[in-house]
């Protein structure tokens, strides 16, 4: 399937960075990942072979997985025409929440930019002393603004989430399920050798008024991934996530404003084995049995 295609008999609702939107009827929704990769909110000319597959398989199986703590708004992967096969989801509508759930268990990113320059992120005070990449006391909710394609997300602060959102009880709410969410998937990446730095979910409500996680979760575009086996605080850690191509691009000369700029063969390559890597890791299956399961292998 072609970037940002066209599927016939679906009308297309929304493209953004990674994925296109298309309705199916009043309930329900067909969303499509496809393989174009952003880095500071900069969708690249050139996309990862196979890395819509690998957000859509992860994400299967952390759906599959958390149901216990949130619903979430997976109905199917199967039930996708043929050519979104491996990269669609069939997903129930939800009225989605203005605000990014983030949750860090270690400072790096803009986080740690953050704590370098005020102490703290998000509002809260943190520990003096703290290395880039060091491990928190404990998982921190930094909620964020949804930024548009081109521009930028924002890190603000509980009271400034809360007003965006209109409802302080909602977002107490949301904060709770994200870390819960980041609690059982950091506790089960961490068996498998990786580390779960940090993640962003969100969450909407339903029909019924529930609230319900949606979009992707805990996929190497939304997570960082790091290999715990060279995990050393005070430096940036080697990932199974874009860092390795956000950490190219700030070395490239690119001044990070649109348009951003192709990326290398080698980048790209190294980043779809990344990829792939995290899936296998995390399922304890091999990436071809999601082309198998989702019927994309046939």
């Amino acid at each position: 399937m072609s970037e940002a295609a066209t599927l016939e008999g679906h009308k297309l609702l929304a493209s953004g960075k990674v994925r296109e939107i298309y309705e199916v009827d009043d309930e329900r929704l067909l969303m499509v990942a496809s393989d174009r990769i952003s880095t500071y909110d900069a969708v690249h000319p050139n996309p990862i072979p196979g890395k819509g597959m690998v957000l859509t398989g992860l994400s299967e199986f952390w759906f599959e997985r958390t149901g216990h703590i949130v619903p979430n708004h997976l109905i199917s992967y199967t039930e996708v025409p043929d050519e979104a096969r491996g990269r669609g989801m069939l997903v129930e509508r939800l009225d989605m929440f203005p605000v990014e759930c983030v949750v860090r268990g270690y400072i790096t990113g803009s986080g740690w930019k953050d704590y370098q320059r005020e102490g703290e992120i998000c509002g809260i005070r943190l520990p003096e002393g703290l290395r880039e990449s060091d491990k928190l006391p404990e998982p921190i909710f930094t909620p964020a603004t949804k930024a548009d394609v081109g521009d930028h997300d924002e890190n603000v602060d509980f009271d400034r989430a809360a007003e965006i959102l209109g409802d302080r009880e909602a977002l107490e709410e949301l904060r709770r399920l994200s870390i819960e969410l980041y609690t059982f998937a950091s506790d089960h990446a961490r068996e498998r050798g990786i580390i779960l730095a940090d993640t962003k979910f969100e969450f909407g409500r339903d029909k019924a008024g529930r609230i319900v996680v949606g979009d992707e979760v805990l996929t190497p575009d939304s997570s960082r991934f790091w290999p715990a086996d060279t995990y050393e605080p005070g430096r940036s850690q080697p990932s199974f996530d874009k860092q390795f191509v956000r950490d190219w691009a700030s070395g490239s000369g690119w001044d990070k404003s649109p348009p951003a700029p192709e990326i290398p063969e080698d980048v790209v390559d190294g980043t779809r084995q990344r990829y792939e890597e995290a899936y296998q890791r995390i399922t304890g299956e091999p990436f071809d049995t999601w082309l198998a399961k989702s019927g994309a292998g046939r």
